[in-house]
């Protein structure tokens, strides 16, 4: 498959369709360039679940979109930054994370979205999944596995990292330098970190896959990771090599996932 053909796939969310488990509720939510896949265990849900997730993320953009208005840089800046005196609490967790992978906020805000309305989501819904642009957030009581998506290498749809419910809430978060719209310095096909907090491992995806510019990057991604206690693991592919270190328990796809 071209890589033109992969970022199509990637923009257009068709993906999403394969990563569907069968036991959820699935609605989406597009406000801007914030555009959200959001699964609940089907007793919680409800036309008025759906109003209401709008409704939170409005808020949240807008929280945040008038921060950046009084703080221009924090949208711009590709190393970490001080806040200003009375950033919100969206701001204050991209920061955090940031300065922790050592990247811009705004490498994290993919991530921190998922988590502010998971979070949300998780005090009346037994399970639920927010999802955005790779970014997961997952609250479990069953087993999941989350396939793997990397663009043209061998091993997208091949492989999944297993979710056990004693680990969530968690975060799966993914970057690629070949895949998608967001920026990336790197060029590796997918980076995946696990992490209890979604916007450290949205931020410290982007940080690694920046390092991996070729097959033999891989390790320095690996080293990287290691070094920052937060994270749980890391699943790291270029082509048709694969790095992982961590608790990252992957297994073969035979058939559609749940």
């Amino acid at each position: 498959m071209e890589p033109s053909t992969n970022k199509e796939k990637y923009i257009n969310r068709t993906y999403r369709f394969l990563h569907q488990a069968g036991d959820m509720q699935y609605f989406n939510l597009r406000i801007k360039q914030t555009d959200l896949a959001i699964g609940v265990d089907r007793e919680s849900y409800s036309d008025s679940l759906v109003g209401a997730c709008r409704k939170e993320l409005i808020a949240l953009r807008v929280e945040l979109e008038d921060y950046i208005k009084l703080h221009p840089e924090f949208l711009t800046s590709l190393v970490p930054l001080q806040l200003l005196p009375g950033a919100p609490e969206l701001a204050r967790q991209m920061a955090k994370a940031a300065a922790v992978a050592g990247v811009g906020p705004m490498a994290a805000v993919a991530g921190t979205l998922s988590q502010a309305l998971g979070k949300k989501l998780s005090t009346c819904c037994r399970e639920c999944v927010v999802e955005n642009g790779g970014d997961i957030y997952l609250h479990s009581q069953r087993e999941r596995r989350v396939a793997i998506f990397a663009g043209p290498s061998t091993f997208t749809y091949k492989i999944a990292v297993r979710i056990h419910p004693e680990e969530t809430p968690l975060g799966i978060c993914t970057s690629s330098g070949t895949v998608g719209p967001s920026l990336s310095f790197g060029k590796a096909d997918a980076v995946v970190i696990k992490a209890r907090d979604v916007s450290l491992a949205d931020a410290v995806a982007t940080a690694a896959a920046n390092l991996v510019k070729s097959e033999d990057d891989l390790i320095k991604a690996i080293e990287y990771v290691q070094n920052i206690n937060q994270v749980a693991g890391i699943l790291a592919i270029k082509n048709d090599k694969l790095a992982a270190w961590g608790e990252i328990e992957i297994i073969s796809l035979t058939g559609r996932q749940e």
